[in-house]
């Protein structure tokens, strides 16, 4: 019948609405194309990883940039927005997660968004993914929350936590059990009475949506000896999300870095990894670079040391195909895989279909239903990165801790640093340092004001909060040494040793 149709159409012309095959058959042959042309386009999916500079227990804030963030991947035409660990009051939060009030507030952040009348920010065209600490049968867990057209789909606690290093996730949270099924939580009324929902599943599950599938991790899982996408893929997952609150050490971004593209090297599929920047009141800066990996490729890559804006969301569209063609390639892999379903019950882990409000299938690829539109979409594939940008160790120590000099400075109000000088090593370094912090600055404003020229709309002004700390409303710094004179105070500090 394809030959059959394929030759009338050759026959009849492109152009004919109609084409009679035989005595007793006419084919509308314009429907026959358009289904031809809808099933031999590329599956491409848009996703955005949105990179908050957050401030612990900054509701308001916190609330403002979130939603930003929301509206930026909505108006770029994303499917699935994916934001840091804890975005919504902030991962530095230590033992305020220890009160009550820090989950309700999180809560009431969640229902300040739902009420959102500018903006549908949780309408059917998004999957949003967002990261915010939860209460289960009265124990604390970290999660992601993820909804879809005014529903919560899921809620994915953490199940291995950080508590190493600067990290004491156990003090506050508790992991949730990699063999424990799905459970239903109470929403509280200040959710459910919005959305017309009373209980959500929580627990570790696949999303499915009507042309591929979904997983979540978080964080540290994704440093684990068995991480969760290790199985997710082997049973066929193509998109695995990480809500990461990563902070800045020396190499560290390498070490993420190969950790990804190892994973989707091997098993294929791709990786959305969504970063905090900045610092939210602890004395760890989160280092961004959210990025999207894709069979081992970076296809795109944020900003790692930014101050110019609190927002950065990092955009890229994926070809589903060319993951199956991956990982079809892959005759290893397929042996594994086909052993992992064969000893699993797929159900046990949890399998959740996406539908939207009208119980319709949500699909992740844009255009699904209509093959014209996805078609067109195929010219905006993204394409790996001509070069992965990895800053030397030196750079490192100079743009890392002077971002987070500028963000301790902007948030306590102080006019600016007072630095007592040695004569040593070390408080040298630390002028310098403080030094890079200017330079940073001076480049942002001019970034700034080259935008304002060009009649763009800023969000947010670097100069502005220069100008609140300095308390001089009209101040245009014109040199890195003119920002310096103002934010650095330097003291001789005698002593005894000192030559």
């Amino acid at each position: 019948w394809i030959l059959v149709v394929a030759m009338a159409a050759w026959e009849g012309g492109r152009n004919a609405e109609k084409v009679e095959i035989g005595e007793h058959c006419c084919i509308d042959i314009q429907l026959v194309i358009d289904k031809m042309d809808m099933d031999s386009a590329p599956h491409i999916v848009n996703v955005a990883c949105s990179t908050l500079n957050q401030w612990a227990m900054d509701f308001e804030g916190n609330y403002l940039r979130l939603r930003r963030s929301i509206v930026q991947a909505r108006r770029a035409g994303v499917r699935y927005r994916v934001g840091g660990e804890l975005e919504v009051c902030g991962y530095g939060c230590e033992d305020h997660f220890l009160e009550i009030d820090t989950y309700t507030h999180c809560w009431e952040v969640l229902a300040k968004l739902l009420d959102d009348e500018e903006e549908s920010l949780f309408d059917s065209s998004m999957l949003v993914d967002i990261g915010m600490p939860v209460l289960h049968r009265g124990v604390s867990y970290n999660c992601r929350i993820l909804i879809l057209d005014r529903k919560i789909v899921l809620i994915r606690p953490k199940m291995w936590l950080a508590d190493d290093g600067n990290y004491r996730e156990p003090r506050w949270f508790r992991a949730w059990p990699n063999d424990r099924k799905l459970e239903m939580l109470q929403l509280p009324e200040i959710i459910s009475k919005r959305i017309n929902q009373k209980e959500v599943p929580i627990g570790n599950a696949v999303l499915s949506a009507a042309d591929c599938s979904l997983a979540i991790e978080t964080c540290e899982e994704l440093f684990t000896p068995e991480p969760p996408h290790l199985q997710y893929a082997l049973l066929g997952v193509q998109l695995v999300s990480n809500g990461s609150g990563s902070h800045h050490a020396l190499r560290k971004l390498s070490t993420r870095l190969d950790l990804i593209c190892s994973a989707t090297r091997k098993l294929g599929g791709a990786y959305l990894y969504a970063n905090l920047i900045g610092c939210d009141g602890s004395r760890v800066y989160y280092d961004g670079c959210s990025m999207v990996v894709v069979n081992g490729a970076v296809l795109a890559q944020g900003e790692q040391f930014c101050v110019y804006d609190e927002v950065l969301t990092t955009f890229a569209s994926i070809e589903l195909d060319s993951i199956a063609r991956y990982r079809g390639a892959m005759a290893s892999r397929g042996v594994q895989a086909a052993d992992v379903a064969a000893q699993h019950d797929v159900k046990s882990l949890g399998w959740i279909e996406l539908k939207t409000a009208d119980g319709k299938q949500f699909y992740l690829c844009e255009g699904d239903c209509d093959g014209k539109k996805r078609l067109a979409a195929h010219c905006d594939v993204s394409s790996p990165v001509e070069r992965v940008r990895l800053y030397c160790p030196e750079e490192e120590i100079a743009l890392g801790p002077a971002c987070w000099l500028w963000d301790y400075l902007r948030r306590s109000g102080m006019r600016g640093y007072l630095l007592p000088l040695s004569g040593g090593a070390d408080s040298a370094s630390t002028a310098t340092i403080a030094y890079s912090m200017c330079v940073l600055l001076h480049s942002a404003v001019q970034q700034e004001l080259a935008a304002a020229r060009d009649g763009s709309h800023i969000e947010y002004s670097v100069l502005n909060e220069m100008r609140r700390l300095a308390r001089k409303d009209s101040w245009l710094p014109e040199t890195p040494q003119e920002i310096c004179s103002e934010f650095l105070t330097t003291v001789y500090l005698g002593s005894a040793p000192a030559s």
